[in-house]
């Protein structure tokens, strides 16, 4: 797929471009953060495990047509997080059967809406796109924030799952 051929969504306030390396500066201050990171990795992350996350991202769309979007705020072009339809092929147990969205949200953003702003919008494209019987996705079962959203937005728990050692809870969201 090329660049220009890469989507581009827009919401009232934000603008959702695919993950590009013009992003690390802001990536790399948002995995800084330990309130960020307490629910995903638990650990900020080092500049190398950014750049290998961004790097990741550029080859998941390049690889499926689809990724990670950072959300940015259209009137100032401030990072607000990113939002994804992902493949990453898990070591989950159990494995994921269908495309999974994953989300967040930098510390100063959060509370605003704009979590279920961008991630409506990115359901709205993979609904379209790819007509995928359902999406998924895990979370910390402590991360209620996050679980909440995925409820807002028609995610079910469906069970308990293992991941790097951990216990995540796993949501569906059927195709409308």
């Amino acid at each position: 797929m090329s660049v220009s051929a890469l989507p581009v969504l827009t919401t009232d306030r934000l603008t959702l471009t695919p993950v590009a390396v013009s992003d690390f500066d802001d990536l790399t201050q948002v995995w800084a953060d330990p309130d960020f990171v307490a629910a995903i990795t638990g650990r900020p992350l080092s500049h190398e495990e950014v750049w290998f996350r961004l790097l990741r991202d550029i080859g998941h769309w390049t690889a499926l047509g689809r990724g990670n979007w950072s959300m940015r705020m259209t009137a100032t072009g401030a990072y607000v997080g990113s939002v994804g339809v992902l493949d990453y092929r898990r070591d989950l147990e159990p494995p994921f059967d269908a495309p999974e969205l994953g989300w967040g949200v930098a510390t100063a953003f959060q509370g605003q809406g704009l979590a279920a702003e961008g991630l409506r919008a990115a359901l709205a494209w993979v609904d379209d796109r790819l007509q995928a019987p359902r999406t998924v996705c895990m979370i910390s079962p402590d991360n209620h924030p996050s679980i909440r959203l995925a409820e807002r937005v028609g995610f079910r728990t469906y069970g308990d799952g293992t991941y790097k050692d951990q216990t995540v809870r796993l949501f569906a969201r059927p195709h409308p």
